[in-house]
């Protein structure tokens, strides 16, 4: 189990209070413009740990709108993303405080409902997870239409047609979607494709439905399970767990808990590419390795040799890899927050690969950068032809989104010469102090301030 539950009738109440979370950057601000240099060349050698994932963080402290109560995480990653959750939530009256690094204590006693504005939606999309939860519990929600990452549309109408199958209506007002119900009622939701956000948000409302809501093509994510495990933990019984089709039945009320987050699988895989990207030998540790076996089948099949323990992944790479074909899917899939870092891994293989991405048709604007620092990539539909060259030259480039972010420094690794990454606030979003790890395992990377 990813979660530790303990209700709070069993404990006493904590001996510090929270406090209001740290101000998310306000939207009038200019996001930060420190870089990240790196001088390529080294093989990584060492030992580096995982820290937990914005994508299980960020729904789980979305549902403690659910019941109010003081709740206790631990593992939460020190990333923007969740800080900027942690500051929406302040709006609806709940309280956070940090302690000892990755502890978190969340206080909703005094919750309620309220907007979520379009100058903190419109920073991160994982913000339309508080739809679920204020319908749920107050039968009203007004919440922006979200942003995050530039590439790509990624509509929320599976969101709110799950709200509506549970009795809600729904509309799009100036910007906004403001859903309406007297009671949310259980019901049969089928989802014409797996959506990680639209199973997460239908699962939280269905929590407080009267009566049972069946989700099919449900979302079968590690990040979906741990928030299917929080909520049982809180006083749901969902049948399915971890499976494509979950039974909810709903309770008039929940209770609080407390959860240990999950490690995050893509900063584990990322670590795990760089040590092949750079002929290098690496341990990630503090990861869940059966969340990464359609990674390590194609590092494996690259020509790295990949040791899987209970808790840890070592790679051990060759000097150069061979060529791959590579298709993301929904987990247990090769996940599509894998493929621009694979997409730089291949850059410098010895031949031709190709990447499809079947989740987003259109997520590759990583690679007109890629293209700048001496990379040879085709890009035709939602398919890239790689043809994987030599060496790669330091050049300055410009991160586009979170996972192009981590590719250009993949890329930069090998490169010769100084790679200069700008707008790597994209990085802050989603990797806790990446180039202090990376320096742990020899790179040469170095945060430049603004």
């Amino acid at each position: 189990m990813s979660v530790n539950a303990r209700q709070t009738g069993t404990r006493k109440t904590v001996s510090k209070a929270p406090q209001p979370a740290p101000k998310a950057q306000d939207s009038s601000e200019a996001p930060s413009m420190d870089e990240v240099w790196i001088e390529g060349g080294k093989k990584l050698r060492g030992s580096v740990p995982v820290s937990g994932p914005k994508n299980a963080t960020l729904p789980i402290l979305s549902a403690t709108l659910l019941a109010p109560g003081i709740y206790r995480f631990s593992n939460v990653p020190d990333l923007k993303d969740v800080a900027t959750m942690l500051e929406l939530l302040s709006r609806f009256g709940v309280r956070s405080k940090r302690e000892d690094g990755h502890a978190l204590f969340v206080d909703s006693t005094h919750s309620k409902n309220a907007e979520a504005p379009y100058e903190l939606v419109k920073q991160m999309r994982a913000s339309v997870y508080v739809l679920g939860p204020l319908l749920a519990r107050f039968g009203e929600a007004r919440v922006s239409l979200p942003g995050g990452c530039a590439w790509g549309p990624r509509p929320v109408d599976l969101h709110i047609k799950g709200m509506q199958k549970l009795g809600a209506e729904v509309e799009i007002e100036h910007g906004y979607i403001v859903a309406r119900c007297d009671k949310l009622k259980g019901s049969t939701i089928s989802f014409e494709i797996s959506s990680v956000g639209a199973t997460g948000n239908v699962l939280m409302a269905a929590a407080l439905a009267e009566g049972e809501t069946v989700i099919e093509n449900a979302a079968c994510e590690p990040e979906i399970e741990a928030l299917e495990e929080f909520l049982v933990s809180t006083g749901v019984e969902i049948e399915g767990v971890g499976t494509p089709r979950l039974t909810v039945h709903g309770v008039r009320s929940l209770h609080p808990a407390d959860a240990a987050m999950i490690p995050d699988r893509i900063e584990a895989g990322t670590f795990l590419a760089a040590a092949a990207i750079t002929g290098g030998d690496v341990q990630v540790t503090n990861m869940e390795p059966a969340h990464l076996e359609a990674v390590f089948g194609k590092l494996e099949e690259a020509g790295a040799e990949v040791q899987v323990s209970e808790r840890s992944v070592r790679v051990k790479a060759p000097e150069r890899l061979r060529p791959l074909r590579v298709a993301t899917a929904p987990f247990p899939g090769f996940p599509t927050d894998m493929q621009a870092q694979f997409m730089a891994l291949l850059s410098v293989a010895d031949g031709t690969s190709t990447i499809t991405d079947t989740i987003y048709t259109d997520r590759f604007t990583h690679v007109a950068e890629l293209l700048r620092l001496g990379a040879d990539i085709r890009v035709e539909g939602n398919t890239a032809t790689v043809h994987g060259v030599p060496s790669l030259s330091g050049a300055p480039v410009m991160a586009t989104d979170l996972r192009a972010s981590a590719a250009l420094i993949l890329a930069g690794l090998v490169a010769q010469k100084e790679t200069k990454v700008s707008r790597i606030y994209h990085l802050d979003r989603g990797y806790e102090r990446i180039e202090e790890k990376l320096q742990g395992l020899g790179a040469a990377i170095r945060r430049v301030r603004a």
